[in-house]
């Protein structure tokens, strides 16, 4: 799996989704961040990282 990190992962996903990409949303928020998945068109899993914002 390839892991791209993202500045903000709602955008990313609308972009993604409005070509067609199917781009699942972990809904869990974990203290490192969120994460969503989806698949190059070959199959080999990517997912995208949007880390937590330091407080």
């Amino acid at each position: 799996m390839i892991n791209f990190r993202v500045a903000n992962l709602d955008r990313m996903i609308a972009q993604l989704r409005a070509k067609g990409i199917e781009v699942s949303l972990d809904p869990e928020i974990y203290p490192y961040g969120r994460f969503a998945r989806l698949t190059d068109p070959e199959g080999n899993p990517i997912e995208l990282w949007e880390p937590k914002a330091d407080s």
